[in-house]
This record gives C-alpha cells, sequence and structure tokens, in this order.
C-alpha cells in the first residue's frame, strides 16, 4: 500500500498516511469549498488501509487550527470509522493535538472524545 499525502492550502489541511509506520497525520485548517469531494480519497485510502489484515497499532495525530461545520462532521465520520475498527479489537489512538490559547479547538476535542468509546483519544495541549 502506498503513501497518501496531501499539501496544505488556504482552505485544506495537510494530510500524509504512512501505512509502514500506521502513524496518520491531519494539520491545519480544514474549510474545502467542497468538503465531500476533498475527504472522499481520505476515507477511501482509510477503509484500504483498515482492511488489512494486520493488528498493528495506528496513530492518528490531528492538529486543527480551525475547521468549518462541515469538516466537524468529516472528522466525527473519520473517529466513527476508526472506533468500529478498534471496537473489533485494534489498538488505535488518537491524538488531537490543540494550541494552549486555542480554547474552541480544546473543546471541540473533548466533544470529538466524548463520542468514541472503543479507540484512545488523548487532547495534548502545546505551547509554542
Amino acid at each position: 500500500m502506498t503513501r497518501f499525502s496531501v499539501q496544505a492550502t488556504k482552505s485544506s489541511p495537510h494530510i500524509d498516511f504512512d501505512p509502514e509506520t500506521c502513524i496518520l497525520e491531519i494539520r491545519g485548517e480544514s474549510y474545502p469549498e467542497n468538503c465531500s469531494n476533498f475527504y472522499s480519497p481520505v476515507f477511501d485510502w482509510l477503509e484500504r488501509f483498515l482492511s488489512d489484515a494486520r493488528n498493528d497499532r495506528v496513530e492518528l495525530n490531528m492538529e486543527i487550527l480551525y475547521f468549518n461545520s462541515s469538516s466537524s462532521k468529516t472528522f466525527m465520520d473519520l473517529f466513527d470509522m476508526l472506533d468500529s475498527e478498534a471496537a473489533k479489537g485494534r489498538s488505535i489512538v488518537v491524538n488531537w493535538r490543540y494550541h494552549e490559547e486555542n480554547e474552541t479547538a480544546m473543546e471541540c476535542g473533548e466533544e470529538f472524545m466524548e463520542d468514541v468509546r472503543n479507540l484512545r483519544f488523548n487532547l495534548v495541549e502545546y505551547v509554542d
């Protein structure tokens, strides 16, 4: 399986999914004009990746500075997909990184964390 990578734009995040390390990263701002079209390849790749029979630990690092409501729904769909996979016994960790001064990002992370049951969801504060 090949690495999945998308460069950031002003309205879309940088995405780097590495199948070798099982580390997935989404960083930046997310308010693409058509959220469904933008994230569709992400879900397609992730679905193929998760169908792999290996039982490796998967880590998703997210550092989203700003996102719109369409992206929020998409992120919840992403967490639901990972949560379902974790319910099957796979070790999945989400690290929701937020700047210490970005209360909104922290609160959004808390809300996402409340909606998952099987994966480990960490709120990770960072400073400059």
